[in-house]
């Protein structure tokens, strides 16, 4: 593993750790790139307010953070690149306005240069909306659950603001595989149309979690889809972890899946979708 762009911080309420530590075992273990993409503020509809992403006032400290880091080890010739991101969800309701304020509140550094987001990873933790539908991690065995998922994945996808996706095994659907394999083939079609790389995910695997899921991947490795590996890192120890790295290509190799680290960074305040 050379890069890493699936990488939190305690602004999100269940990571721990301060963003130096992760740059620094990122430095330790032989990474090019590491992109910070903790979970993004979401401007929900008051009075909900999540509680298991950056709050919104918090934005600026995370740019100015990263962003002065960012400049300090650029002079660092054993350092990662450092690159500011967050991991979102495709609520269309909330999605633009939400990128305005995530445009709005980049911020200018001591240097001069300004700081803000650069990217953004694609993880559909909720179907529809975060306070009206389904957790996909949850087990259902209700088919329209399963087909929602796949549904607000593949507009977000169409977007083309996002980077890659996340976890896409997250669904944690438990009825008929067939019913199962029908969905996720058009989930994965839409990935290789839009050339979006899918992620196994080395934090679900490290904790045993429902994903990566075996049918998932081993549908995916049919496709041409690019497919990648990335830590999820919620502590500073797993950024680029030898061992964890290894159990991602060893279970990759064992599906015939080929892994790439060709991960182009999409900017999504430059692209014309987003106006």
């Amino acid at each position: 593993m050379i890069s890493n762009f699936h990488t939190h911080t305690w602004r999100c309420n269940h990571a721990t750790g301060t963003e130096r530590e992760y740059i620094e075992t990122a430095k330790r273990n032989g990474l090019k790139r590491l992109g910070f993409s903790d979970h993004t503020p979401y401007l929900f509809t008051p009075p909900y307010y999540s509680r298991f992403r950056m709050k919104p006032e918090l934005t600026g400290d995370y740019y100015r953070t990263v962003g002065e880091l960012r400049e300090e080890y650029g002079r660092d010739p054993e350092a990662p690149q450092i690159f500011i991101g967050f991991e979102m969800e495709y609520y269309p309701e909330f999605f633009r306005q939400t990128l305005d304020f995530l445009a709005e509140s980049t911020v200018k550094l001591s240097s001069g240069a300004e700081a803000g987001l650069q990217y953004l990873v694609l993880g559909q933790h909720f179907t529809n909306s975060e306070y009206n539908g389904k957790y996909s991690g949850s087990a259902t065995d209700d088919e329209t659950v399963l087909a929602d998922y796949v549904e607000s994945s593949v507009k977000a996808m169409e977007t083309g603001l996002f980077s890659f996706f996340a976890h896409p095994d997250l669904i944690q659907y438990v009825g008929p595989e067939r019913t199962y394999e029908k969905h996720i083939r058009q989930l994965l079609a839409a990935a290789q149309e839009l050339d979006v790389p899918l992620e196994i995910n080395l934090l679900g695997m490290h904790e045993g979690r429902h994903y990566p899921s075996e049918l998932f991947w081993s549908l995916a490795a049919e496709t041409k889809c690019r497919m990648i590996l990335q830590n999820d890192a919620h502590e500073a120890w797993m950024v680029g972890d030898p061992g964890l790295v290894s159990r991602g290509e060893a279970f990759a190799k064992r599906l015939g899946i080929k892994l790439t680290e060709d991960i182009e960074l999409i900017d999504p305040l430059r692209q014309g979708g987003w106006k």
